[in-house]
C-alpha cells in the first residue's frame, strides 16, 4: 500500500476503482497565415461558440448548483468578451500572420503570467481561469472532440491532470465516487463546484499523482487530502466503518426533515428552498423545506424561444402551487438583465448590466410582458398559497406602479369571470442600499421583504462579482453588508413585517445565529442545504448568544 498527500478540497471518503480522465491531445503549433482575415473571423467564429457553450452550462448550473457557484461560467464567458483579450489575440493574427489557435496560446500564457506574478493566493488562481477559457477556445478551434463521461459502468473515481469548471460541473454524481487530480488547488474554481455538488475530492497531488494507475484501487480521503493506493484489508475496513460513519451522519440529518425549525430557546424559523423549475420540487420535499422561498421565474424565458404565453406560465405556477399542497410559493417576478440574457428580448449590451435595464426595470417599461406574467399568477393562485416578489427595487415609485397593476389586472380577470385568489402576500427583494435605505418607507406598503445578499453585496461594496480581477473583495459577511441586513430587518418590524433572507447567505452556517440574532424569520437556500440549516438553528441558543452578536456589529466587529 502507498499513501499519496495532496489536498484535500471537498470533504468525504470514497472506495473505488480509477478511471483516468485524459484531455484529448493537442499540441499547438505556430503557423503561418497568408489570409489574416480569415483567420480572424475564424477566432471570431469560434470565439462565439465558446461563449454559446458557456452560457448553456451557466443555465444547466443555475438550476443544479445555485447561481452563486455558478457564476463561474458567466466570468469565463465574460473574459472571452473581454477587449484586451481579444484585440491581444486578432492582433498577433494580424501582426505576426500567425494561426488562431497559436495566437490564443500565447495570449493564455501572457494573461495568465500576470496573474501568478501577483502575491494575492486568489489572483494568482485566476491564471486557471485563463487557461481554461483559451483552452475552451482551443478546442472549438480545432474541433476536438473530448472524451466523454457518459458511458462510465459502475461507478469509479476519477483521475485527471486537471479539471476544468464545465468539466465538473457535468459529472454523474450516481457514476463518479470521487476525483483527484495533479494540478488545483483547495481554492480553484473545481474544488468549489466539488464541495457545492457533494463530491469528495482531492487536488495538487504534483508528482505523486504519477503513481496512480488506470483501474486500481484506491481510497480518497477528502478531509485530509490523503489517497490509498492498493490499500490493505485493515486500512480497508478501517475506511470503510469511517465512509459509513460519515455517511450516518448525514443520514441523521435526514432526521430533521419534519422537525420544527426551532432554536433551543424555542425561537422558530421558517426554512425554505430556492428552486428553479418545478422538477426540482421532488429535491424540496425530499429535504423537508417548509415551502419555496425563492422561485426564480426568468428560467420560463431562458428556457423558450419567444415569450412564455399567459397560459404557459398559468401551468407552471398551477403545478408548483398544487404540488407544495398549501406550503408558501413566493414567485419572484421577471428577473432579465445583468448576468441573465435572453435574446429574443432584444436588450443592447451594455458597459454596466448590473446596473443596467434589468429586472423591474425592464417590466415596468414594457408592461405587457409583466401583465402576462401577472395574470399568469393570480389565476394559479387559487391552487395554494402564492407570494408574489418584486426584485431590483429601488424605489417606492416601483412598488407603487407595481402594485397599481396588479391591481388593474384583478379588475380585468374580473371583468372576464377568472377566479383569483381573495389574499396573497406581496413583497419586494431588498438587495440595493438604495432599497435599504427607504426600507421604513417601503414597509408600509409590502407584506414582506427577502434579502438578496449577492446583489446586496455586490452594490454596498461597489465590486462587481463577474469582473475576476476584483470578485475576490465580494465579502457577504463584511460588516458593511451585514449593518445593512440588519437595518432592513428592523424597519420590517417597526412596520409589523417579516423579513427573510433568499440570497447564498443564508446557507452560510457561521452566520445564521447573526442571521437570527437581528430577527430575521424566513431562510431561503438550496435545496440540498435545508437540513444543514436547520441542524444549525435547533443547535443554536439565542439567549446566550444574542446580545453579543449584536454587540459586536454596534461596535464594528463582523466576525
Amino acid at each position: 500500500m502507498e499513501i499519496l498527500k495532496g489536498v484535500g478540497a471537498s470533504k468525504g471518503i470514497a472506495i473505488g476503482r480509477l478511471l483516468f480522465y485524459t484531455a484529448s491531445p493537442y499540441k499547438v503549433e505556430k503557423k503561418n497565415v497568408e489570409d489574416t482575415v480569415a483567420e480572424q473571423q475564424r477566432f471570431e467564429e469560434a470565439r462565439q461558440k465558446a461563449i454559446d457553450s458557456l452560457n448553456r452550462i451557466y443555465e444547466k448550473a443555475l438550476l443544479e448548483i445555485g447561481e452563486e457557484d455558478s457564476l463561474i461560467f458567466q466570468i469565463h464567458a465574460m473574459m472571452l468578451d473581454d477587449l484586451d483579450y481579444v484585440e491581444n489575440i486578432t492582433g498577433l493574427i494580424a501582426n505576426e500572420k500567425v494561426n488562431a489557435e497559436y495566437a490564443v496560446s500565447e495570449t493564455a500564457k501572457q494573461f495568465a503570467a500576470m496573474f501568478s506574478s501577483m502575491d494575492d493566493e486568489y489572483m494568482k488562481q485566476r491564471s486557471a481561469d485563463v487557461f481554461d477559457v483559451s483552452k475552451s477556445l482551443v478546442r472549438e478551434l480545432a474541433s476536438i472532440k473530448e472524451q466523454s463521461l457518459d458511458d462510465i459502468t459502475g461507478q469509479v473515481i476519477v483521475a485527471a491532470d486537471d479539471l476544468m469548471p464545465s468539466e465538473t460541473v457535468q459529472l454523474d454524481k450516481s457514476k463518479v465516487l470521487a476525483f483527484v487530480t495533479r494540478s488545483g488547488s483547495k481554492i480553484s474554481h473545481s474544488a468549489i463546484l466539488a464541495r457545492t455538488m457533494g463530491i469528495p475530492a482531492v487536488v495538487g497531488l504534483d508528482n505523486a499523482f504519477d503513481s496512480l494507475t488506470d483501474e486500481g484501487s484506491v481510497i480518497v480521503d477528502g478531509f485530509t487530502g490523503s489517497i490509498y493506493v492498493e490499500p490493505d484489508c485493515e486500512t480497508m475496513e478501517q475506511f470503510t466503518q469511517r465512509r459509513e460513519e460519515y455517511l450516518l451522519s448525514r443520514k441523521k440529518l435526514l432526521e430533521l426533515k419534519d422537525k420544527p425549525s426551532e432554536t433551543l430557546d424555542g425561537i422558530k424559523i421558517e426554512i425554505n428552498a430556492n428552486i428553479g423549475h418545478p422538477s426540482d420540487i421532488t429535491l424540496v420535499q425530499e429535504n423537508g423545506a417548509e415551502g419555496i422561498g425563492l422561485f426564480r421565474s426568468e428560467f420560463l424565458y431562458m428556457d423558450s424561444d419567444d415569450f412564455p404565453t399567459e397560459d404557459t406560465q398559468f401551468a407552471v405556477y398551477k403545478e408548483i402551487l398544487t404540488r407544495m399542497k398549501g406550503q408558501r410559493v413566493i414567485v419572484r417576478t421577471l428577473d432579465l438583465g445583468a448576468d441573465k440574457h435572453v435574446p429574443y428580448f432584444n436588450i443592447s449590451n451594455e458597459d454596466n448590466p448590473a446596473m443596467g435595464y434589468r429586472a423591474i426595470r425592464i417590466c415596468l417599461t414594457r408592461p405587457e410582458i409583466f401583465i402576462t406574467q401577472l395574470r399568469a399568477l393570480l389565476r394559479a393562485s387559487v391552487y395554494g398559497r402564492l407570494a408574489i416578489m418584486v426584485p431590483m427595487v429601488t424605489s417606492l415609485d416601483e412598488v407603487l406602479k407595481t402594485k397599481e397593476i396588479i391591481e388593474a389586472v384583478k379588475a380585468q380577470l374580473k371583468v372576464e369571470g377568472i377566479e383569483y385568489a381573495d389574499h396573497f402576500e406581496f413583497g419586494i427583494m431588498i438587495e440595493t442600499p438604495a432599497a435599504v435605505m427607504i426600507s421604513d418607507i417601503l414597509a408600509q406598503h409590502v407584506d414582506f421583504f427577502s434579502i438578496g445578499t449577492n446583489d446586496l453585496t455586490q452594490y454596498t461594496l461597489a465590486v462587481d462579482r463577474m469582473n475576476h480581477t476584483i470578485s475576490h473583495l465580494y465579502d457577504p459577511r463584511h460588516l458593511a453588508v451585514l449593518r445593512m441586513m440588519k437595518l432592513t430587518v428592523e424597519n420590517g418590524k417597526k412596520h409589523g413585517i417579516w423579513t427573510g433572507i433568499c440570497g447564498e447567505s443564508a446557507a452560510d452556517l457561521e452566520l445564521i445565529p447573526t442571521f437570527l440574532a437581528m430577527g430575521v424569520e424566513e431562510l431561503s437556500v438550496t435545496p440540498t442545504a435545508v437540513l444543514d440549516v436547520r441542524q444549525k438553528v435547533c443547535e443554536t441558543n439565542l439567549n446566550e448568544c444574542r446580545a453579543d452578536i449584536l454587540q459586536r456589529l454596534d461596535s464594528g466587529i463582523s466576525r
